[in-house]
């Protein structure tokens, strides 16, 4: 486990549920709003730890819900459509599409995804070898390139941060799922508007997104 802004949990074998943004999803005023949060929360965990008030299990527990609490702030921002939403347009989409396909089978199993105009969603497990990190980083770094080359810019389209999560169990496994089929109508959007995708081998087992 680490800690940037959220906390980062590693666990070898396992799978996991991803959430990462563009550069510009989200207004200055509301990064300020996650960064107080961030701060207060810091200034009770840490109060706490020095009275020994947290076991080493309470800790865990203490920091993996702050991050739902600050996941759940920026999904519901994220939903209104907050920035550019570059991604809203299919050639976006589909140099994304082409970067995380890229490696699937080598260095991960891509097992599903959703990609909303500001936002990405998807449930990855690295394969032996390759850390969450490193897939992360190279998959949104290529894209970047590509998007950057297409529109004639350069700086940041990814934001660098993103939210993970361990997925624990089969029940665990399918809520991620749905969540990612839910997610195009909480944002109100158009089916020319977003992509999502299960992998075909879970199609065939039935496990797919429920309409």
């Amino acid at each position: 486990m680490y800690q940037r802004n959220l906390p980062h949990w590693r666990q070898d074998g396992a799978t996991y549920f991803i959430t990462f943004r563009l550069a510009d999803s989200l207004p200055q005023n509301k990064l300020d709003e996650l960064k107080v949060a961030k701060k207060q929360w810091q200034e009770e965990f840490d109060e706490k730890r020095m009275r020994g008030a947290l076991s080493e299990n309470e800790t865990n527990k203490y920091q993996d819900a702050f991050g739902r609490i600050q996941f759940r702030k920026m999904e519901f921002w994220l939903d209104q459509g907050m920035g550019a939403c570059i991604l809203r347009d299919r050639k976006f989409r589909k140099i994304l599409i082409g970067a995380l396909e890229h490696f699937e089978g080598e260095r991960y199993e891509l097992c599903s995804y959703v990609i909303m105009p500001n936002h990405v969603h998807l449930l990855i497990k690295p394969l032996p070898g390759n850390t969450l990190e490193t897939i992360l980083q190279s998959r949104k770094r290529n894209s970047a390139l590509e998007v950057n080359k297409m529109i004639n810019k350069q700086g940041a389209v990814w934001r660098a941060e993103s939210f993970d999560r361990i997925v624990r169990d089969a029940e665990h496994l399918w809520r991620c799922l749905q969540y990612i089929g839910r997610n195009p109508g909480k944002g109100n959007l158009g089916k020319n508007e977003y992509t999502r995708w299960v992998k075909a081998e879970w199609r065939i087992l039935g496990w797919d997104f429920l309409e």
